[in-house]
């Protein structure tokens, strides 16, 4: 009932505030070009995808998810039939069983979700998408209530959308590519960012589904992921911008061949039929994906509804007007359109970013802002849409409040550490 809320008011102030542009401001085009607008049209002054090329952009996107959700669910299922879930699943149970106290011990769901979080911590996007689609499905069988969200189904997702990373390779590529003087300078602000908005979503989803967070597993395990985190930081400090791009893709690249190479040899080993196994769960992988392109092009044609209506630029000129009010330092204002629409799509986000590096340049305050602002968080509605889309679920209950205060606590987060670092 909240998407169906949230979806409703996005198109019903998006529309308003186009309305108000057109027969008050005179801004007469503005809906031709929300409706059959092109981002790659030279007399498109908005420069943003239309509503009508969007939905060719969401059907695109989940035929390109099609041979990637194949490909990985099939390993999935290889592993699976050769027991390496199940021994997934043992060895995060203990702290899993504290998170997720409704999941049986050693189901397999433990292990697609250790699976997810770790392509996530690897930045491993195109891993991270089957994986977490996989434990959905998992969580799916022990849910109740097929129509409405669970406690561990929340719980996975929101930790999910926190997307804790170690290093932002997308952001400091594009930081490079700007004549940034020193690119991976917000290196460190992003995985701080990303730690406390992992905690912080724990901590929400933990409190609302009372779950008792101070039990030594629980703290042991948080202690050695920052032990691991902090030892990782001071490695890759000592690197150079290149030395640093060169390390995540031998770490994320390397570790992704060593997944298929220990899937097989595995599967091998158990004597498994490899191949059928993998038909068997590609199969799934290309029925997820069908079963998703609804939910995307809802979600994504409201998000192009706000993007075209020019509604962000009402709301930062607001945001803008306030702080100049009570005379406060307005630098982190410029860097906010990143934040807004981070949630609701990553690609507007990664635009909107490299404009703001373009408009103040690599090295301002705004631009570095908005480089953590991208590197700190999944795109919380795109997750929703794609996951609980991909088992039919409707009633998402408290999970999209519950990340949304979770990106709230890291924007916040950012700023603070941003001035922190930048000054």
């Amino acid at each position: 009932m909240a998407l169906s809320r949230i979806w409703s008011a996005f198109i019903i102030v998006a529309i308003v505030v186009a309305g108000i542009k057109c027969f008050f401001l005179g801004q007469t085009d503005i809906f031709s070009w929300m409706v059959i607008g092109k981002a790659d049209d030279a007399a498109n002054p908005l420069k943003l995808d239309g509503i009508i090329q969007t939905c060719w952009v969401a059907v695109e996107l989940c035929l390109k998810l099609i041979g990637i959700l194949a490909l990985f669910m099939g390993l999935m299922s290889i592993a699976e039939k050769a027991g390496g879930i199940r021994l997934l699943s043992r060895i995060v149970g203990p702290f899993f069983s504290k998170l997720f106290p409704d999941i049986p011990k050693g189901h397999p769901s433990m292990g697609h979700m250790i699976m997810n979080f770790s392509a996530n911590l690897l930045g491993l996007d195109n891993a991270a998408t089957p994986f977490g689609l996989k434990a959905m499905e998992s969580l799916q069988e022990l849910n109740p209530q097929k129509d409405t969200a669970s406690n561990a189904q929340i719980m996975f997702l929101c930790l999910h959308a926190a997307g804790l990373s170690l290093i932002p390779v997308s952001v400091i590529a594009i930081r490079a590519s700007q004549n940034a003087s020193n690119p991976t300078d917000v290196f460190i602000p992003c995985l701080i960012v990303t730690f406390v908005g992992t905690m912080a979503a724990m901590l929400i989803v933990s409190f609302k589904q009372k779950i008792n967070l101070l039990q030594p597993v629980v703290i042991c395990w948080i202690f050695g992921l920052s032990a691991v985190i902090a030892s990782l930081v001071l490695y890759i400090r000592s690197l150079d911008a290149a030395g640093i791009q060169s390390f995540s893709g031998i770490l994320s690249n390397g570790l992704i061949l060593l997944i298929f190479l220990v899937i097989v040899l595995g599967a091998l080993y158990k004597k498994i039929d490899v191949f059928d196994a993998f038909i068997e769960g590609a199969k799934d992988g290309f029925k997820t994906a069908i079963n998703i392109i609804p939910y995307l092009v809802g979600m994504l044609v409201a998000i192009s509804l706000l993007r075209t209506s020019g509604t962000f630029d009402v709301v930062i000129n607001a945001i803008k007007s306030v702080f100049v009010y009570f005379g406060t330092d307005t630098r982190f204002v410029e860097g906010l359109p990143t934040a807004l629409i981070r949630p609701l799509s990553g690609g507007a986000a990664r635009g909107m970013m490299v404009s703001t590096m373009e408009t103040y340049g690599a090295d301002s305050f705004a631009s570095r802002l908005s480089g953590i602002f991208q590197g700190a968080s999944d795109t919380t509605f795109y997750v929703v849409a794609v996951y609980f889309g991909s088992v039919q679920i409707k009633n998402t209950r408290y999970a999209i409040g519950s990340m949304l205060l979770a990106d709230l606590v890291g924007v916040c987060t950012a700023i603070g550490i941003c001035y922190l670092f930048f000054g």
